[in-house]
């Protein structure tokens, strides 16, 4: 079974939406584009080099619209980015213009690819399909990197339909401009119990 491990840049108030730059999702109003960039330092690079090591991509359409039109000249940035193979979850989608992309139709797609062998499946940004990932318990790993900040209004990390579920930190940091890195592992069902019993 391959592992599905959704990287995100949240804000304190769970926002997600475009984290890179003005233009990357502007939907609904928001005006906030590239909110993550004041608070880039060397510490962060390294983590991102980390995360940003080769493993086949899951991404729901818009993020890969985003991802083919920037990574194929930019893959200095990214190694081995053209290389991997991108899932594009879309059921409108007939052609794919980045090399090596596969197009996944259902739900019923994911989960046959999620129960084949392979390398682990990174999920970038891709709202929409993280929503139904973490509705459907397929999400094995969070890796969030959360920045100091509050942004109000944009599309949540965790929304519409997401199951209560356990999750373990594995590890964590918190870089020199207050960008909390916590990566967390699925760890079965919720437990309550009296606080002081």
């Amino acid at each position: 079974m391959r592992k599905i491990i959704v990287l995100e840049f949240i804000s304190l108030d769970g926002v997600m939406q475009a984290p890179g730059g003005p233009k990357e999702d502007p939907s609904n109003g928001f005006k906030y584009g590239g909110w993550t960039a004041p608070y880039g330092d060397k510490e962060s690079g390294k983590v991102m080099a980390k995360q940003m090591k080769r493993a086949d991509l899951l991404l729901g359409r818009k993020t890969y619209d985003i991802f083919a039109g920037f990574w194929p000249e930019h893959a200095e940035i990214w190694p081995g980015i053209n290389e991997v193979t991108k899932y594009v979850v879309s059921k409108t989608m007939k052609k794919a213009p980045w090399k090596n992309t596969v197009i996944l139709k259902t739900l019923a797609d994911i989960k046959k690819l999620r129960n084949s062998k392979g390398a682990e499946l990174k999920v970038w940004g891709s709202g929409e399909l993280v929503q139904l990932l973490l509705k459907n318990d397929l999400v094995d790993e969070l890796w969030l990197k959360i920045y100091p900040v509050v942004l109000g209004k944009g599309k949540k990390l965790f929304d519409k339909g997401t199951i209560p579920a356990a999750f373990k930190l594995t590890e964590s940091l918190v870089t020199p401009g207050g960008i909390i890195v916590a990566n967390y592992r699925r760890s079965g069902k919720v437990k309550t119990g009296t606080i002081g019993e």
